[in-house]
């Protein structure tokens, strides 16, 4: 159940109450693609940095180590040992990335393994059995995430397919949430809404997919090439169309000011790769902007990354410690970027909750974008 608390324009601040925990939201999801955060990270450091949703990867997860193998181990969450929410993509982003390697029919996709080149095929009927298998609190229903750019007549036929696959999703996710054997029997579904960047297609699919009465709504497809002008503009039109009374998660985006933006725009849900990666490479968030710890300006630095910041990284190491780690190549330096990252993009989230809790979210974003423009420290 969609509990709204407040809005302030088009942002929303609300709970979604699920079989493993409440989610307060806007919330980023933090990216364990193969049931860990790729840095070295674990559960415990999900917990650490107040993580509140983690997303795992249905189509990685399936080729290793299987999803019958998680499936006999009671599920996602004991596996991984984190007893919070979790969403399970439907495998169609990363299915549909495979451009070499896949060919897309009515009843789903056949394709190779990027691992070993076993020939794999998965439909909406597949994708949902695996994410029942994973017991994941919420599903994802298999799509096509079409290329960027593509010509209208692809765009259309692809947004059709989705959702005759959207259909399927949902009908056999009901079969599988009534089972007996069934490890999550109250796992949730979201439907994606496809369309590129052609607005028409967008709004027309939200109106057909919004009468699926499903548990959430997502964005797909975007930040896959378009500009953010693009991007902000595509959300902007279609958010009014999909229900106002269920959550709308922007897929795969984005920077903290994607985050801003977007929330400004009607956005409950986030995800994406970027702090974890950004800090493998060196690259953190701070209260001032962005810092690259490979700057030889931080070589003798005795401050935290950001002397603002409470995270347990902040209040442990010096930056010239951590760019050190980075020169000597130890692993160390790349988990304690990635913690700081994550604890920088989970509080932003609390921060941004905490504003709109009081009707100041406009100021807060205009606070934090201009913050965001000073290196300097």
């Amino acid at each position: 159940m969609y509990t709204l608390l407040t809005t302030e324009g088009r942002a929303k601040r609300a709970i979604l109450h699920t079989v493993h925990g409440d989610i307060q939201t806007p919330v980023f999801m933090n990216v364990a693609t193969a049931a860990a955060i790729k840095g070295g990270l674990s559960s415990l450091d999900l917990q650490e940095v107040n993580c509140q949703v983690a997303l795992s990867n249905t189509y990685h997860l399936h080729l290793r180590p299987g999803d019958n193998l998680i499936r006999n181990m009671n599920g996602l969450q004991p596996f991984m040992a984190w007893n919070g929410p979790i969403l399970t993509d439907s495998g169609g982003f990363q299915v549909f990335s495979l451009t070499n390697l896949r060919k897309i029919k009515e009843e789903g996709v056949y394709f190779s393994s990027h691992i070993d080149g076993r020939k794999i095929f998965m439909g909406p009927e597949e994708s949902m059995e695996i994410q029942s298998n994973l017991a994941s609190t919420i599903a994802m229903a298999f799509d096509e995430c079409a290329p960027y750019p593509a010509e209208k007549d692809y765009i259309l036929d692809s947004v059709a397919r989705t959702t005759r696959w959207l259909k399927r999703s949902q009908e056999h996710l009901n079969i599988l949430n009534q089972r007996d054997n069934t490890i999550n029997k109250n796992q949730l579904l979201f439907g994606i809404n496809q369309g590129g960047i052609y607005e028409d297609v967008r709004i027309e699919h939200a109106k057909v997919i919004s009468d699926f009465n499903l548990s959430g709504y997502a964005i797909g497809g975007l930040a896959v090439g378009e500009s953010h002008h693009e991007m902000y503009r595509t959300i902007e039109e279609v958010v009014p169309y999909l229900p106002q009374d269920k959550p709308t998660y922007l897929m795969g985006v984005g920077t903290p000011e994607n985050l801003l933006e977007c929330v400004s725009r009607g956005i409950d849900f986030f995800d994406c790769v970027l702090p974890a990666r950004n800090g493998r490479h060196g690259h953190v968030y701070t209260g001032r902007g962005k810092l690259n710890m490979f700057n030889a300006r931080y070589e003798q630095d005795d401050l935290p990354i950001d002397p603002f910041c409470n995270c347990n990284v902040c209040k442990t190491f010096s930056r010239a410690y951590i760019r050190h780690l980075f020169k000597a190549k130890e692993i160390l330096a790349m988990r304690l970027c990635v913690l700081h990252n994550l604890y920088f993009y989970n509080n932003l989230m609390a921060d941004i909750r905490a504003a709109l809790d009081v009707g100041n979210f406009a100021a807060f974003k205009a606070e934090c974008l201009a913050m965001w423009g000073n290196v300097g420290i």
